[in-house]
Protein backbone atom coordinates (compact mmCIF):
# COMPACT_ATOMS: atom_id res chain seq x y z
CA UNK A 1 0.00 0.00 0.00
CA UNK A 2 1.30 3.42 -0.93
CA UNK A 3 1.96 5.68 2.03
CA UNK A 4 3.24 9.26 2.16
CA UNK A 5 4.20 11.36 5.17
CA UNK A 6 3.03 14.92 4.65
CA UNK A 7 2.46 18.08 6.67
CA UNK A 8 -0.72 20.14 6.61
CA UNK A 9 0.29 23.60 7.80
CA UNK A 10 2.56 21.98 10.38
CA UNK A 11 0.21 19.13 11.35
CA UNK A 12 1.95 15.75 10.76
CA UNK A 13 -0.17 13.52 8.53
CA UNK A 14 -0.05 10.33 6.48
CA UNK A 15 -1.75 9.89 3.12
CA UNK A 16 -2.54 6.24 2.46
CA UNK A 17 -3.35 4.57 -0.84
CA UNK A 18 -3.22 5.21 -4.57
CA UNK A 19 -4.58 8.38 -6.10
CA UNK A 20 -8.37 8.65 -5.88
CA UNK A 21 -11.04 11.33 -5.78
CA UNK A 22 -12.57 9.71 -2.70
CA UNK A 23 -11.07 10.19 0.77
CA UNK A 24 -11.60 9.14 4.37
CA UNK A 25 -10.28 11.54 7.01
CA UNK A 26 -9.15 9.42 9.99
CA UNK A 27 -9.28 11.05 13.46
CA UNK A 28 -7.85 9.01 16.33
CA UNK A 29 -8.86 9.13 19.98
CA UNK A 30 -6.90 9.86 23.15
CA UNK A 31 -3.65 7.90 23.18
CA UNK A 32 -3.75 7.25 19.42
CA UNK A 33 -1.72 8.49 16.48
CA UNK A 34 -1.81 8.77 12.70
CA UNK A 35 -0.08 5.40 12.26
CA UNK A 36 -2.99 3.53 13.82
CA UNK A 37 -4.94 4.14 10.60
CA UNK A 38 -2.92 1.33 8.95
CA UNK A 39 -5.48 -1.45 9.53
CA UNK A 40 -8.38 0.74 8.43
CA UNK A 41 -6.44 1.84 5.36
CA UNK A 42 -5.64 -1.76 4.38
CA UNK A 43 -9.37 -2.28 3.94
CA UNK A 44 -10.42 1.10 2.58
CA UNK A 45 -7.64 1.64 0.06
CA UNK A 46 -8.56 -1.62 -1.69
CA UNK A 47 -11.93 -0.03 -2.35
CA UNK A 48 -10.66 2.84 -4.47
CA UNK A 49 -10.35 5.36 -1.65
CA UNK A 50 -7.49 7.12 0.11
CA UNK A 51 -7.11 7.79 3.82
CA UNK A 52 -5.70 10.91 5.45
CA UNK A 53 -4.70 10.45 9.10
CA UNK A 54 -3.20 13.10 11.37
CA UNK A 55 -1.57 13.43 14.76
CA UNK A 56 -3.74 15.40 17.15
CA UNK A 57 -1.96 17.70 19.64
CA UNK A 58 0.08 15.88 22.33
CA UNK A 59 0.01 12.67 20.26
CA UNK A 60 2.34 10.91 17.84
CA UNK A 61 5.03 13.28 16.59
CA UNK A 62 3.43 15.99 18.73
CA UNK A 63 3.88 14.37 22.15
CA UNK A 64 6.09 17.21 23.32
CA UNK A 65 3.23 19.70 23.08
CA UNK A 66 1.50 20.59 26.34
CA UNK A 67 -1.95 21.91 27.21
CA UNK A 68 -3.20 21.65 23.62
CA UNK A 69 -5.37 18.50 23.63
CA UNK A 70 -8.60 20.47 23.92
CA UNK A 71 -11.32 21.67 21.55
CA UNK A 72 -10.21 25.29 21.39
CA UNK A 73 -6.90 24.13 19.88
CA UNK A 74 -8.16 21.11 17.95
CA UNK A 75 -11.30 22.47 16.27
CA UNK A 76 -9.42 25.17 14.30
CA UNK A 77 -6.87 22.52 13.23
CA UNK A 78 -9.54 20.14 12.01
CA UNK A 79 -11.23 22.92 10.07
CA UNK A 80 -7.88 23.56 8.40
CA UNK A 81 -7.46 19.85 7.62
CA UNK A 82 -10.84 19.56 5.95
CA UNK A 83 -10.20 22.74 3.96
CA UNK A 84 -7.05 21.04 2.65
CA UNK A 85 -9.05 17.90 1.88
CA UNK A 86 -11.70 19.83 -0.06
CA UNK A 87 -8.96 21.33 -2.24
CA UNK A 88 -7.66 17.86 -3.25
CA UNK A 89 -10.60 15.41 -3.19
CA UNK A 90 -14.10 15.43 -4.63
CA UNK A 91 -15.78 13.21 -2.03
CA UNK A 92 -14.85 13.17 1.66
CA UNK A 93 -15.94 10.75 4.38
CA UNK A 94 -14.97 10.56 8.05
CA UNK A 95 -13.76 7.83 10.38
CA UNK A 96 -13.31 8.88 14.01
CA UNK A 97 -12.98 7.11 17.34
CA UNK A 98 -13.80 8.07 20.92
CA UNK A 99 -13.05 11.72 21.68
CA UNK A 100 -11.87 12.13 18.10
CA UNK A 101 -15.52 11.78 17.05
CA UNK A 102 -16.52 14.60 19.41
CA UNK A 103 -13.80 16.89 18.08
CA UNK A 104 -14.89 15.99 14.54
CA UNK A 105 -18.55 16.77 15.17
CA UNK A 106 -17.62 20.15 16.63
CA UNK A 107 -15.51 20.87 13.54
CA UNK A 108 -17.30 19.31 10.57
CA UNK A 109 -21.05 19.72 11.15
CA UNK A 110 -21.37 22.16 8.23
CA UNK A 111 -19.01 20.34 5.86
CA UNK A 112 -20.01 18.21 2.82
CA UNK A 113 -19.29 14.77 4.28
CA UNK A 114 -20.42 11.75 2.28
CA UNK A 115 -20.44 9.20 5.12
CA UNK A 116 -19.24 8.85 8.73
CA UNK A 117 -18.03 5.85 10.71
CA UNK A 118 -17.76 6.32 14.48
CA UNK A 119 -16.09 3.84 16.83
CA UNK A 120 -16.97 4.21 20.54
CA UNK A 121 -17.76 7.89 19.99
CA UNK A 122 -18.02 10.52 22.70
CA UNK A 123 -21.41 12.01 21.84
CA UNK A 124 -22.18 13.78 25.13
CA UNK A 125 -19.11 15.35 26.72
CA UNK A 126 -21.12 16.80 29.59
CA UNK A 127 -22.23 13.32 30.60
CA UNK A 128 -18.69 11.94 30.33
CA UNK A 129 -17.15 14.69 32.45
CA UNK A 130 -19.95 14.30 35.02
CA UNK A 131 -19.15 10.60 35.24
CA UNK A 132 -15.45 11.33 35.79
CA UNK A 133 -16.30 13.91 38.45
CA UNK A 134 -18.34 11.27 40.24
CA UNK A 135 -15.50 8.76 39.99
CA UNK A 136 -13.12 11.33 41.51
CA UNK A 137 -15.68 12.55 44.07
CA UNK A 138 -15.29 16.11 42.77
CA UNK A 139 -18.19 18.58 42.89
CA UNK A 140 -18.86 21.28 40.34
CA UNK A 141 -18.14 23.95 42.98
CA UNK A 142 -14.82 22.30 43.85
CA UNK A 143 -13.82 22.15 40.19
CA UNK A 144 -14.74 25.79 39.70
CA UNK A 145 -12.60 26.77 42.66
CA UNK A 146 -9.54 24.66 41.82
CA UNK A 147 -9.85 25.04 38.01
CA UNK A 148 -7.93 21.79 37.28
CA UNK A 149 -7.84 18.55 39.29
CA UNK A 150 -5.66 15.54 38.48
CA UNK A 151 -7.55 12.33 39.22
CA UNK A 152 -6.10 9.04 40.45
CA UNK A 153 -7.27 7.37 37.21
CA UNK A 154 -5.02 9.58 35.10
CA UNK A 155 -7.46 12.15 33.70
CA UNK A 156 -7.29 15.85 34.47
CA UNK A 157 -10.61 17.54 35.21
CA UNK A 158 -10.75 21.11 33.91
CA UNK A 159 -13.24 23.86 34.68
CA UNK A 160 -12.63 25.42 31.24
CA UNK A 161 -13.33 22.07 29.58
CA UNK A 162 -16.50 21.63 31.66
CA UNK A 163 -17.74 25.08 30.65
CA UNK A 164 -16.95 24.37 27.00
CA UNK A 165 -18.95 21.14 27.10
CA UNK A 166 -21.96 22.98 28.52
CA UNK A 167 -21.73 25.70 25.88
CA UNK A 168 -21.13 23.38 22.91
CA UNK A 169 -23.55 20.42 22.93
CA UNK A 170 -23.82 18.51 19.67
CA UNK A 171 -27.07 19.80 18.17
CA UNK A 172 -26.45 19.31 14.44
CA UNK A 173 -25.25 16.19 12.60
CA UNK A 174 -26.82 15.60 9.20
CA UNK A 175 -24.65 12.88 7.63
CA UNK A 176 -25.27 9.15 7.12
CA UNK A 177 -23.49 7.75 10.16
CA UNK A 178 -22.66 4.24 11.31
CA UNK A 179 -21.72 3.70 14.97
CA UNK A 180 -19.93 0.69 16.47
CA UNK A 181 -20.24 0.50 20.25
CA UNK A 182 -19.10 -2.04 22.81
CA UNK A 183 -21.72 -3.45 25.16
CA UNK A 184 -19.31 -3.10 28.11
CA UNK A 185 -18.05 0.40 27.33
CA UNK A 186 -17.25 1.89 30.76
CA UNK A 187 -16.87 5.47 29.50
CA UNK A 188 -19.81 6.07 27.19
CA UNK A 189 -23.25 5.27 28.57
CA UNK A 190 -25.43 3.24 26.26
CA UNK A 191 -28.39 5.58 26.71
CA UNK A 192 -26.33 8.51 25.39
CA UNK A 193 -25.34 6.49 22.30
CA UNK A 194 -28.93 5.36 21.71
CA UNK A 195 -30.31 8.89 22.20
CA UNK A 196 -27.75 10.31 19.78
CA UNK A 197 -28.47 7.59 17.23
CA UNK A 198 -32.21 8.19 17.45
CA UNK A 199 -31.89 11.95 17.25
CA UNK A 200 -29.58 12.01 14.23
CA UNK A 201 -30.85 8.83 12.54
CA UNK A 202 -27.57 6.92 12.85
CA UNK A 203 -27.30 3.16 12.48
CA UNK A 204 -26.02 1.64 15.73
CA UNK A 205 -24.20 -1.68 15.96
CA UNK A 206 -23.55 -3.02 19.48
CA UNK A 207 -20.85 -5.65 19.96
CA UNK A 208 -21.74 -8.10 22.69
CA UNK A 209 -19.01 -8.03 25.37
CA UNK A 210 -17.21 -5.24 23.48
CA UNK A 211 -15.30 -2.52 25.35
CA UNK A 212 -14.57 1.15 24.73
CA UNK A 213 -11.16 0.25 23.33
CA UNK A 214 -11.41 -2.37 20.59
CA UNK A 215 -8.11 -4.25 20.98
CA UNK A 216 -8.63 -8.01 21.42
CA UNK A 217 -8.44 -10.29 18.35
CA UNK A 218 -12.22 -10.80 18.44
CA UNK A 219 -12.93 -7.08 18.83
CA UNK A 220 -10.59 -6.23 15.96
CA UNK A 221 -12.25 -8.88 13.80
CA UNK A 222 -15.66 -7.34 14.50
CA UNK A 223 -14.26 -3.88 13.76
CA UNK A 224 -12.78 -4.99 10.42
CA UNK A 225 -16.01 -6.71 9.38
CA UNK A 226 -18.00 -3.60 10.32
CA UNK A 227 -15.71 -1.39 8.21
CA UNK A 228 -15.98 -3.75 5.23
CA UNK A 229 -19.78 -3.70 5.42
CA UNK A 230 -19.97 0.06 5.60
CA UNK A 231 -17.39 1.28 3.10
CA UNK A 232 -18.94 1.08 -0.34
CA UNK A 233 -16.91 0.42 -3.45
CA UNK A 234 -17.70 -1.00 -6.85
CA UNK A 235 -14.26 -2.57 -6.77
CA UNK A 236 -14.74 -4.42 -3.47
CA UNK A 237 -14.23 -8.20 -3.80
CA UNK A 238 -17.47 -10.10 -3.51
CA UNK A 239 -16.32 -11.91 -0.35
CA UNK A 240 -15.77 -8.56 1.40
CA UNK A 241 -19.22 -7.15 0.72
Amino acid sequence: MEKYNISISGVPAILWGKSSQRLFIYIHGQGGNKEEAAAFSEIVCKRDLQVLSIDLPEHGQRKAEINTFDPWHIVPELKMVISYAKEHWEKISLYASSIGAWFSMLSFYNEPLEKCLFLSPVVDMKQLISKMMNWANVSEAQLQQERTILTDFGQTLSWNYWEYSLEHPITKWKFPTQILYGENDNLIDRDSIENFSDKFKCHLTVMKSGEHWFHTPKQLEVLDDWVKRNVPSKKAPANER
